[in-house]
């Protein structure tokens, strides 16, 4: 009995860390939307992308891609992270969850 316990177990932490990667990738793109949203347009991935990485753990940010981040009145942005395998920062399973944000851009003046 005491495997099929192990087992099960170790299935609900993986299942918990899918649901974590995928909160960890739509935080990190609402955070570099709303930093894209107060620059101009030319400085905007740089500045998102910075943003969307920031709040990321070493572990976590290794895997993590922001694959776009722009656009004209609405500005968007998709991170990509890799879902780990157990622990974060050791291996990776081939299976990456996506995270979307969009937002208004902000008039300058």
């Amino acid at each position: 009995m005491t495997p099929i316990i192990i087992l099960t177990l170790v299935l609900v932490w993986q299942a918990v860390l899918t649901g974590y990667a995928f909160t960890l990738a739509g935080n990190a793109a609402d955070e570099g939307v709303r930093a894209g949203t107060a620059v101009p347009r030319g400085e905007r991935f740089g500045v998102c992308r910075t943003a969307a990485l920031e709040d990321l753990s070493s572990a976590w940010r290794e895997g993590a891609t922001v694959d776009q981040c722009g656009g004209t009145g609405t500005v968007t942005a998709d991170v990509s992270l890799r879902v780990p395998v157990l622990f974060p920062g050791t291996i990776d399973f081939p299976v990456t969850v996506h995270g979307h944000a969009g937002t208004v851009e902000e008039v300058k003046r």
